[in-house]
């Protein structure tokens, strides 16, 4: 029997991934958890063999719980609507056995739990595709300005830290805003974070 714990914080879904995996004749969900901090300790309770993870979760993020898990006996599988290259990238550092979007067919989560069990690891198709692209178009620089942007630091501020002149900091301004394709910080901000390149 496949011991298994979801962590997800919409109830309504919760409940129906459960009564979904409970229909499988070799699957059992033995807890529940809303919330990063709640599945940590689920997990250390029940000792499942699968723990199925919801990402953006109030307290602690399904993520930071899966980091958490590294070491773990139990087999994390993310279930998200995110297919964010920088959320796949972590995952896969976190050695998480699959990355499952919400969208795929209900009977497709019950053979890839079979699969993984095996021993393999399951990724959406689409997130492959996005890995294989290169990611953030930004250098290191740019990206250590767009971060500072999104602190809500001025120009001032940026070229103070950066130790370098607001003239300096315009120019990579411009820059990113070019590389991004957007027309000002703010739309630069929310693209950078929409692709999940924010590390």
């Amino acid at each position: 029997m496949i011991r298994i714990v979801i962590v997800e914080d919409q109830r309504m879904l919760l409940g129906a991934l459960g009564s979904i995996l409970d229909l499988e004749e070799d699957m059992k969900v033995v807890g529940k958890a809303r919330n990063g901090e709640e599945a940590l300790a689920v997990v250390k309770r029940e000792q499942p063999d699968i723990c199925i993870m919801d990402i953006e979760m109030p307290l602690k993020s399904g993520l930071d719980a899966a980091e958490e898990l590294k070491d773990d006996p139990c087999k994390v599988i993310v279930l998200t609507t995110f297919a964010r290259t920088g959320y796949f990238e972590r995952a896969r550092n976190a050695g998480v056995s699959g990355y499952l979007l919400k969208d795929s067919p209900s009977e497709e989560l019950a053979s890839s739990i079979r699969t993984i069990m095996d021993g393999r690891k399951i990724y959406a198709p689409e997130l492959v595709d996005m890995a294989f692209d290169n990611g953030s178009p930004l250098t290191e620089r740019e990206e250590q300005v767009i971060k500072l942007i999104a602190d809500g630091k001025t120009t001032k501020q940026i070229a103070n830290r950066l130790f370098i002149t607001n003239g300096t900091v315009r120019n990579y301004v411009s820059v990113i805003l070019d590389k991004l394709d957007v027309s000002n910080r703010i739309e630069a901000i929310s693209k950078f974070k929409e692709k999940g390149w924010f590390k």
